[in-house]
């Protein structure tokens, strides 16, 4: 005799294994079925030899172990979630070890799918055979025990119940029947031992939905959770990608720009200073295709190889910035009109204070990326005439200020990032935040601007990467 497992799922094809009490509990109430039939028709035989009904009771034996061990008549109806599909041999009725102990009763005690025709034509089959046995021969009860549990897992609770309780009552009538003198015991015992019987199981039953449906819950809550990081995770890869490419290509672009405006206004009136303008902007362009080639591959800022330290990476920002800023400022001045005089770009000034310190890549790189974002800003927006990089190593911490003698302006109304200006700023603070830092801006409307980026010297450990 085989018996199929029935795997209950989760909604989703994933769910959890067989389970592991229902591998032993099925085989156990059959196994105790047969020996227990097994059993009343010796006691019979025994006791009862050469009787004319001895015929009908051995024949009867047999036709009950028959439509006991029949295969299982296959359902199609849709069942309670987590209630297996039945399969395989009566032997487990309600379909297989794994859903006959402890999935099919979920269902059914617990009142879940109602049995299909075929189901219920067996079990009335099964039930009447016994019940012909007990009349001819009452020591045939005891096999109801096994017949509680099939109609358990076969039937909804209350039906289930009804045929506990009709079961008991046939119990009840045979061990009166057997007993040579009234007994009350006989009266009470079978009763109390079948509600006992179907608590237990009941119960047990019910507990083992209960622990399905939290599986259920955990192994949604932690697809959830995996999708929310997915999409955090995306996210941060998305701000990320954002800022470099604000704080490189668009840099770059801006820079280009006003390069190749200067030398179009130019171009006819002085060609070899067009020539210059647009050298310039080759040079800008190239250093933008390699900062793109490699964001692509997310390497460090060009600065930073053959290990160069921060320290030098921003004074050679600084001199390069003012050498573009005198440059468009010298091309802006060739195309000014007489009354109206260029403004020369800011001339930017490095600073290191305290002793420097080796740095993580990724502070060096976020420390790289504001300076030469709030450097751009400056040149844009700032008007300023001068501008000052200062790098400080103050023991548990390192300290970047960018100062301006400016315009300035009001940082209560600084745009959003969901404008399309104003895109620095926010991914300057994002940059600094990632580390376990902070960002300040001290402005007011002609009086400059200091921004300043502080970085812890040791991260925090709950900082994530955000790559």
């Amino acid at each position: 005799m085989q018996t199929a497992t029935a795997r209950p799922g989760n909604g989703t094809g994933n769910g959890p294994g067989p389970d592991p009490d229902a591998r032993w509990l099925a085989p156990v109430m059959h196994a105790a079925f047969f020996l227990l039939l097994a059993a009343s028709l010796v006691r019979f035989l025994l006791r009862h030899p050469g009787e004319s009904r001895t015929p009908w009771i051995i024949a009867l034996s047999i036709v009950l172990a028959l439509l006991y061990a029949l295969p299982s008549p296959t359902t199609t109806l849709p069942r309670k979630r987590f209630a297996p599909v039945p399969s395989g041999p009566v032997i487990g009725p309600a379909g297989g070890v794994a859903g006959g102990a402890a999935g099919g009763a979920a269902a059914g005690a617990s009142g879940g799918a109602a049995p299909t025709l075929r189901r219920l034509l067996w079990l009335g089959l099964v039930v009447a055979a016994w019940m012909v046995l007990v009349l001819l021969a009452p020591s045939f009860a005891w096999c109801a025990v096994p017949l509680f549990y099939t109609g358990l897992r076969t039937l909804p609770l209350r039906a289930a119940l009804a045929l506990v309780a009709l079961l008991t009552a046939f119990v009840v009538a045979a061990q009166v029947r057997l007993a040579e003198d009234f007994d009350p015991n006989l009266l009470l015992a079978p009763p109390a031992v079948a509600a006992l019987a179907t608590a237990v199981f009941v119960h047990m039953q019910r507990q083992a939905e209960r622990q399905r449906l939290l599986i259920d819950d955990l192994i949604r809550t932690r697809r959830e959770l995996a999708a929310t990081e997915r999409r955090e995770g995306t996210l941060a890869e998305r701000q990320r990608l954002s800022m470099e490419i604000h704080d490189t290509v668009a840099q770059g672009l801006s820079s280009q720009q006003m390069l190749l405006q200067a030398a179009d206004r130019t171009w006819d009136a002085d060609p070899a200073a067009a020539r210059s303008h647009v050298r310039a902007a080759t040079d800008i362009a190239a250093r933008g295709l390699a900062e793109a080639r490699r964001m692509v591959h997310d390497l460090a800022p060009p600065e930073f190889d053959g290990g160069a330290p921060l320290a030098d990476a921003l004074r050679a920002l600084a001199e390069r910035t003012s050498a573009e800023a005198a440059e468009a400022a010298e091309a802006a001045g060739s195309a000014a009109s007489p009354g109206r005089p260029a403004r020369p770009g800011p001339v930017v000034r490095f600073h290191l204070e305290g002793v420097p310190v080796p740095l993580p890549d990724r502070a060096q790189s976020a420390l790289l990326r504001i300076a030469q974002g709030a450097l751009a800003n400056v040149r844009e927006h700032a008007a300023a005439s001068t501008a000052a990089l200062t790098l400080s190593f103050l023991g548990d911490q390192v300290v970047l200020d960018i100062a301006d003698d400016g315009r300035g302006f009001a940082p209560a109304d600084t745009p959003g990032p969901g404008r399309v200006r104003g895109h620095g700023l926010p991914a300057m603070r994002a940059r600094v935040q990632q580390l376990g830092g902070t960002l300040t801006v001290e402005s007011a409307p002609g009086e400059g601007t200091v921004l300043s980026a502080a970085l812890p010297l040791q991260a925090p450990e709950n900082v994530e990467d955000p790559s």
